[in-house]
């Protein structure tokens, strides 16, 4: 009880300290991005289908008579959509470059991922929901919305290094048969450097988290670490990421019910030629899972995929796209049907 007094102290005295205006300065941001995905699993028949992904940001932000600017900002959903908007909580910018995210902040340890090129197309083999391998950096890094993170100015204690640590406190709901995430503290970072023509950047970062299920302990809390490095020169980037720790995931979309532990590898190549790009990226995850309480698996889930894209800008913020991802994953050491190749061909309006 005493966490959430104090979040809500700082942020209503903060925010009282502002100025009153009569409107708060909007921007808007977006795009649509429509294709054709032909899908080729190792069992069954090909498909196809029209893949969608539309994005309506709002942006707003006010800089007060003390020099603070507050923003915050909202989605709106595709009448045809499903899930919720993400709204964004207050991010508190001071003068000195340093930040402050209230309510629905995220985890610091997922701010500070390396991005590892990949197919930048929406190709993608459904596999069985209990396969339950990893394939991205920040995996283990779970948080509740009420929770705050901070971000340090530029160059915090050295020449290009920045940091961000964060933390959440219960949502207020009960425990049930599935896990509930009551808190996490977390820290990250990212840091820049230069070796002649290239830029290096090394981002890493660590959560931990508790939770709870209805008169069960579970084994092992969502919780864990990644590294990454990202290496530019010219129009060339490289990237590679490693990630491990325990996640809690689902049978079901809905029902957080099986511990996950879990790693994952990334590597990536991005290279840009006039208007075309060219990405070719590899992931290997694998996992041990089993039910929150229980005796850990010992057969391995995995996935392995091989993606490749082709971007061309067509136009100022159109770019065709064409995108080709080769899975190849186990369920409990068993190879799924579900797994094989995937492309896509289609283009993106940003605005």
């Amino acid at each position: 009880m005493k966490k959430e007094l104090l979040m809500g102290t700082a942020l209503v005295s903060t925010l009282g300290a502002a100025s009153v205006a009569e409107a708060v300065t909007a921007t808007m941001s977006g795009n649509h991005q429509t294709g054709m995905e032909f899908e080729s699993p190792t069992s069954g028949g090909d498909t196809n289908s029209q893949i969608n992904d539309n994005n309506f940001t709002v942006s707003l932000s006010e800089t007060t008579d003390g020099g603070i600017t507050v923003s915050s900002s909202f989605m709106l959903l595709n009448e045809n959509g499903s899930g919720g908007d993400m709204d964004a909580g207050f991010t508190l910018a001071f003068s000195d470059g340093s930040k402050l995210d209230l309510i629905n902040a995220g985890n610091a340890s997922g701010s500070h991922d390396i991005s590892v090129p990949g197919s930048a197309g929406a190709e993608a083999l459904t596999l069985t929901t209990a396969n339950n391998a990893p394939t991205g950096l920040d995996f283990a890094t779970d948080a509740t919305v009420f929770g705050l993170e901070y971000h340090t100015a530029p160059d915090f204690f050295m020449d290009g290094l920045t940091a961000s640590v964060s933390f959440s406190t219960d949502n207020g709901a009960n425990a049930s048969a599935t896990y509930k995430t009551d808190s996490h503290v977390a820290v990250g970072a990212t840091y820049v450097t230069s070796a002649g023509d290239t830029t290096v950047t090394v981002g890493a970062g660590y959560s931990g988290s508790e939770g709870s299920k209805t008169g069960v302990s579970v084994t092992n809390d969502d919780g864990g670490a990644h590294i990454g490095v990202s290496a530019v020169t010219g129009d060339l980037t490289v990237a590679f990421g490693f990630a491990d720790g325990d996640s809690i995931a689902g049978t079901t979309a809905t029902a957080k019910d099986v511990q996950v532990d879990g790693e994952v590898v990334k590597a990536g190549v991005k290279y840009v030629s006039g208007d075309l790009t060219f990405n070719v990226g590899v992931t290997n995850g694998k996992a041990k899972d089993s039910a929150t309480a229980g005796t850990a698996g010992t057969t391995d889930d995995s996935i392995n995929q091989t993606s490749a894209s082709v971007s061309y800008a067509v136009a100022s913020g159109v770019t065709a796209i064409i995108g080709y991802t080769d899975t190849d994953s186990s369920n409990e050491g068993t190879s799924e049907t579900s797994d094989g190749s995937a492309w896509y061909i289609g283009a993106n309006m940003s605005f």
